[in-house]
């Protein structure tokens, strides 16, 4: 197995505390770092990477929230050219247009092959279900970088046939790693079909993927965002979506719902927030880990679904509530109980779902980056590009390494906190 050692590369690291950066790191290498040891990794590629997207779940960290140790690369939100394969690899080749899912899978644990490639068996030691990039993930390295190691690629990568088509689309596609199929699992979890009414509760690029999804794939018939982010709001009403200010004093999300839907409940919710939520009203600067899923439950019908993409962690850091530093958080289960509602939560198993969505992106049905706002930056713009979008602006950052994809801009900002 050939060795790059000695190159280096550019790369977004966690750098602990509230701080990423833009550092030198060296370059991958078909190595796995299995309990602390290093051995080959033939079953893996490198990618060359063309577009790595900045994800909310990254926040969580770059704020510090997180239990995440200093030294990190960051990234799960991939899409890249192969231009190194493993011995044992059989089926991606040098030269291939691939998306890579967040879920590190091994394909041959009985999650994996249940098609629950988000709790995998073997790519985390800690617990079930690896992440590229991410705290207590199973110690992959991330893709907001030139390169990246995937491992067993032949069972986690997608392959894209048509690639002159699929550059066309490169921005859509983008989304295929993660926050499409995560927007859409929550969604359809969630129990959304034709004529449903939705609320999701959280307008950041989740929510819009998901609102994208129920607009454009599901048939809902009325679809409502609510959040604290004015700015984004205003976004999602350019888009034709009914919205709710969870910012206004006095909000109550019951009585939001009367005025647009003349029933102060709908059939299904998606929650898009997770862990770091604010209050409502006078309290939106203030963290209230329980609040979104808590207004899931005031909106949810009796006998209707929650779907739960939001992140919600079982240790956290710089939060008030004590409860929820330890993942606890107060939930009306009474209330709960008596709704006899359904409710789904967990990380988004991409590989249920990323070959149907590139269907539908590359025949012009879902218009994702439409909705998310995807703006492309370069990798060194990757600093500033964090501070942006902490800040809430209604945007979803792309990164673009190598400057393969075409330049978007934005005007829009907003220094709010937000959902």
């Amino acid at each position: 197995m050939s060795s790059n050692h000695g190159r280096t590369m550019k790369a977004m690291v966690y750098a602990g505390g509230n701080k990423v950066s833009l550092e030198t790191v060296p370059y991958p290498e078909l190595r796995l770092n299995v309990a602390d040891q290093q051995k080959d990794c033939p079953h893996g590629v490198i990618l060359k990477v063309i577009a790595t997207n900045i994800c909310g779940s990254d926040l969580h960290m770059a704020r510090g929230k997180t239990t995440a140790q200093a030294g990190i690369l960051l990234g799960h939100e991939i899409t890249g050219e192969v231009i190194e394969v493993g011995p044992h690899v059989e089926y991606i080749k040098v030269g291939d247009l691939v998306s890579v899912p967040f879920n590190v899978a091994c394909g041959k644990c009985r999650n994996c092959k249940m098609r629950l490639t988000s709790l995998c068996l073997n790519s985390n030691p800690k617990q079930p279900g690896g992440l590229l990039g991410y705290v207590d993930g199973g110690g992959w390295q991330g893709g907001q970088a030139e390169y990246v190691m995937i491992p067993w690629a032949d069972f986690n990568l997608l392959k894209i046939e048509d690639k002159t088509k699929a550059m066309a689309k490169i921005l859509d596609i983008s989304f295929l790693s993660d926050i499409l199929p995560t927007g859409h699992h929550g969604a359809v979890t969630a129990g959304v079909q034709p004529g449903s009414t939705v609320l999701i509760v959280g307008a950041g690029p989740v929510g819009m993927a998901c609102a994208a999804s129920c607009v454009h794939l599901l048939g809902a018939s009325i679809v409502i965002v609510a959040d604290i982010n004015s700015a984004r709001l205003r976004h999602a009403e350019s888009l034709g979506l009914k919205t709710i200010d969870l910012s206004k004093r006095g909000v109550n999300v019951v009585s939001e719902l009367k005025k647009i839907l003349g029933i102060g409940e709908v059939d299904c919710v998606v929650e898009c927030v997770g862990f770091e939520a604010k209050g409502h009203g006078s309290c939106c600067t203030e963290d209230e880990p329980n609040q979104a899923i808590n207004t899931c439950l005031q909106a949810v019908k009796y006998g209707g679904g929650i779907g739960v993409p939001g992140v919600y962690l079982p240790a956290a850091k710089k939060i008030d509530d004590k409860q929820a530093k330890l993942g606890k958080f107060t939930f009306d289960y009474g209330a709960a109980w008596v709704k006899g509602f359904a409710m789904a939560t967990g990380q988004c198993p991409v590989m249920k779902y990323n070959y149907e969505l590139l269907q539908a992106i590359l025949a012009d049905r879902i218009p994702v980056a439409k909705y998310v706002n995807a703006t492309v930056v370069s990798l060194d713009e990757g600093p500033r590009a964090y501070e942006r979008f902490a800040a809430g602006e209604p945007v979803k950052f792309v990164l673009d390494p190598h400057g393969m994809i075409p330049r978007t801009t934005t005007t829009v900002t907003s220094s709010s906190s937000s959902h």
